[in-house]
């Protein structure tokens, strides 16, 4: 049996919906993150990449691009973010002294879109793409 871009590509997506369910359940824990939790995360962004790419490539419909796109972006967005508000955080710091935030102050633009807004875009995308996913397996049954 030979193995198309739309199998890796579903593939990859159920991959990582389920890296990110593991990601969600190891944080709610909130245990010490072990070298599991690393390598989870690393292998979430990089199979991110490789979703965007793949998915760019292939000839579908403009919808089910567009869910899978904003799945595998998001998710890569994630750790961008965190970086940026650490990065963002530490230059200001440096530029205009330790006091520049007041007191208790703190980038806070990176961080919400790291903690909120991407993964909340992750999981619209997944729902889209799990819908788009299913009605076309239920299309293709049909026929």
């Amino acid at each position: 049996m030979k193995v198309n871009a739309l199998q890796i590509r579903n593939a990859i997506f159920w991959a990582l919906v389920a890296i990110f369910a593991a990601l969600v359940a190891a944080i709610r824990r909130r245990g010490p993150f072990g070298l599991a939790v690393i390598v989870l995360a690393a292998a979430f962004v990089v199979l991110a990449v490789v979703l965007v790419i793949i998915t760019a490539k292939l000839k579908e419909p403009r919808i089910r691009k567009l869910f899978f796109i904003v799945t595998g972006a998001s998710a890569a967005l994630i750790p961008i973010c965190a970086i940026l508000h650490n990065l963002v955080y530490g230059l200001c710091m440096m530029w205009f002294g330790g006091d520049f935030w007041g007191t208790g102050g703190d980038e806070a633009v990176f961080f919400i879109l790291a903690i909120i807004v991407c993964p909340a875009l992750f999981v619209l995308g997944a729902i889209g793409s799990i819908v788009l996913l299913v009605s076309a397996m239920l299309r293709k049954k049909e026929s």
